[in-house]
């Protein structure tokens, strides 16, 4: 589970996903796995995921047991490729995850909305063409950008959370928490290290 559409959009998803074309390493610090809660981010920018556009080797960190208190995480590689849709307003990418269980694709969608200078992010996964969860929604400060939503897991109501941060011209960071008490404390499960593809 990373992190409803509607109508049109949900139909566009997946040929986007089919459109795309396809074409490591972990050396931050980890956040320790409970946090305190932060406040939704607004303010940012249509080009604030402009450092995403073009292709990145992706490092994948992932606890296997969410919300379980487990400290056992697998580790695994992946590939992103990125590119502006909407003029600008929006981005897409299509996303290859060597998982150890078998590789799959996903594709994201990340959309602007100028009235309230916020992003929406909706995931698809290629094992689940019509599951789509609900977006994360928020924005960037200071150059960190955090975005929530809520959902459930294992039929439980949860927060989920996501955080791009150490964003330079050749890398970035992203993480996914999630909180079962209302973004009191969070989990981190998954985390991505990225660095841009040579010649990208």
């Amino acid at each position: 589970m990373l992190r409803g559409l509607s109508g049109c959009l949900a139909a566009t998803l997946p040929m986007i996903c089919a459109m795309e074309a396809a074409d490591p390493s972990i050396g931050a610090t980890h956040e320790p796995q409970t946090q305190s809660a932060s406040t939704n981010q607004a303010g940012g920018t249509v080009h604030d995921f402009d450092f995403l556009v073009g292709r990145w080797a992706v490092q994948h960190r992932r606890l296997k047991g969410r919300l379980e208190h487990s400290s056992d995480w697998e580790t695994f590689v992946g590939t992103c490729e990125t590119r502006l849709i909407l003029g600008g307003q929006a981005n897409v990418d299509d996303n290859v995850l060597e998982f150890p269980g078998g590789a799959y694709r996903a594709v994201t969608m990340r959309v602007f909305d100028p009235s309230t200078k916020t992003w929406a992010i909706w995931w698809l996964d290629s094992r689940h063409p019509r599951d789509l969860e609900p977006p994360v929604v928020g924005g960037f400060r200071n150059g960190v950008g955090t975005l929530f939503a809520d959902d459930r897991f294992k039929g439980k109501p949860i927060k989920v959370r996501f955080i791009w941060s150490d964003i330079t011209s050749t890398k970035a960071r992203w993480q996914q928490a999630f909180s079962e008490d209302g973004g009191t404390t969070w989990e981190t499960n998954w985390e991505m290290e990225f660095t841009r593809a040579a010649g990208s």
